[in-house]
């Protein structure tokens, strides 16, 4: 076997059990977030007051309590959690009270091994490959919680547009400079910025969030400014397929709200495996 498809498959087995992770940073981040933000405001309207000890709220974070099923609170074994083979050993149902889990875990486990995979046989086993898959994991997660929620986390937004700075400051990743890096972040945020107070001005409505600028700006310091307008292209066509799709199998949500986060993941995806100019090239540009 080649040596690059060993480094791949080391990375890809170590994506799965980051995938099982994401799983709970994709269903707990939100829920941790707006715990946190309806206590602050608590706090600032002078309501709050701290509960006695033997009500305090059990602690739920990322770490603990550990995964159970949603439906009866069946607390997972190990055995329970091994990506991918519980899974299908269970036959994607609770071992207690048979309820369906959803393909969603299994998908998101395999997809993030893909991915690490991918990483592990272009770069081998070396530091732009654990860069790109962190960059990896951390997009998918955003896109998902952004399509459950219409939130994009600053908790993982603003630590990828730092990354993709150091990766290129340190020339980790030799393509992306750190001055196109700099101003691809800028760029990639002010851009957006304006479409948003251009459009908020002639509708009065909000055309997008916060987050997309911010998840525009991370793309711009992994891949470099000259990568922001084939991904602002990538992400309008996906956006666009996609949307016509739930519009004909009447799947859009109330208000007809489709989150731009996720097509902004996928562009970056899309530029991560085949390159930003990739789109350009096959359309003969």
């Amino acid at each position: 076997m080649h040596l690059d498809w060993i480094d791949g498959a080391v990375l890809g087995a170590l994506g799965l059990l980051i995938g099982s992770f994401l799983n709970v940073v994709i269903y707990r981040l939100p829920i941790m977030l707006e715990a946190q933000w309806a206590d602050e405001c608590a706090q600032l309207s002078g309501a709050s007051e701290d509960p006695p000890a033997e009500t305090a709220a059990p602690p739920f974070n990322l770490l603990a309590p550990r995964s159970r099923c949603s439906h009866c609170g069946h607390q997972l074994a190990w055995w329970e959690n091994v990506p991918v083979l519980s899974f299908v050993f269970l036959g994607g149902k609770c071992s207690e009270c048979k309820t369906a889990y959803g393909w969603r875990y299994p998908a998101v486990e395999v997809a993030t091994g893909l991915a690490f995979f991918y990483c592990g046989w272009r770069w081998g086993l070396s530091g732009a490959a654990i860069a790109w898959c962190g960059f990896s994991a951390a997009l998918l997660a955003l896109a998902l919680i952004d399509w459950d929620t219409t939130l994009l986390p600053d908790d993982v937004t603003l630590p990828l547009v730092w990354a993709g700075l150091v990766v290129a400051a340190l020339g980790v990743h030799p393509e992306t400079s750190l001055s196109t890096a700099f101003w691809g972040a800028v760029a990639g945020y002010l851009s957006l910025w304006l479409v948003y107070w251009g459009f908020k001005l002639l509708t009065g409505k909000e055309g997008m969030g916060f987050g997309d600028f911010k998840l525009f700006a991370a793309l711009g310091a992994w891949f470099g400014w000259p990568a922001l307008i084939p991904i602002i292209l990538i992400s309008s066509v996906i956006g666009a397929v996609v949307g016509l799709s739930m519009k004909f199998t009447s799947g859009l949500r109330e208000g007809g709200y489709v989150p731009f986060g996720p097509f902004l993941a996928g562009a970056g995806f899309f530029s991560l495996f085949f390159g930003p100019d990739a789109l350009l090239r096959w359309l003969g540009q």
